[in-house]
């Protein structure tokens, strides 16, 4: 199992960061090991002064594909989730600065934490689909699936040109605006529509 992680995919999130809006999805990889499951608690790693939280709509990969037609791009998830993206942004920076990769600040181990998945038959549109991120109970982060810049099907066939998707991956869809840094005792809960789908405490 594989994590896909599109990156910059909200302009407004794209802009809070100084970066530029992309013309084709950019995307990254969290290895299975950066998995958190079951509301298990974040530890707090040693090498970050910095870790920031970025709420993001998952989809679930159902079957093998490649090289697959946007047409046919949604028989291959069946489930939509809400994951987090924890992101070391001092070593991101860091790299960013020296041009090299940032693997280090994306996919370190329990840098994902990841809700259960809801049917796509439960949703009455994919492209109207609210979630969004409570920190200490105040609400952080507000999106909807229909201000993404690349749409889940354009993501499939994108991403599939380059990496065969596998049953059982997980796609991070890009998160919206109001990112920002996590420390020891706060308390996260991701939402979709009216319901809560992820607690996350960071110890």
């Amino acid at each position: 199992m594989k994590m896909i992680c599109i990156g910059r995919n909200y302009s407004e999130h794209a802009r809070e960061l100084n970066n530029p809006v992309p013309s084709e999805p950019v995307f990254f990889m969290k290895p299975e090991s950066a998995q958190l499951r079951n509301n298990q608690p974040f530890f707090y790693p040693e090498f970050s002064k910095d870790i920031h939280y970025e709420a993001e709509l998952v989809m679930h990969v159902c079957k093998v594909g490649r090289n697959i037609q946007e047409k046919f791009a949604g028989t291959y998830f069946d489930g939509i989730g809400v994951g987090i993206d924890f992101t070391a942004r001092d070593l991101q920076q860091k790299a960013k600065e020296k041009g090299l990769p940032w693997e280090m600040a994306k996919a370190f181990d329990f840098s994902a934490p990841v809700s259960k998945f809801i049917p796509v038959s439960e949703f009455p549109d994919l492209k109207n689909i609210r979630f969004g991120l409570y920190k200490n109970n105040e609400m952080v982060q507000d999106g909807n699936s229909s201000d993404m810049i690349f749409s889940f099907d354009q993501i499939i066939a994108y991403v599939s040109k380059f990496v065969t998707l596998k049953q059982g991956d997980y796609i991070f869809t890009g998160t919206p605006a109001g990112v920002g840094p996590v420390k020891i005792g706060d308390s996260l809960e991701a939402f979709i529509g009216g319901k809560k789908m992820l607690l996350c405490n960071i110890r």
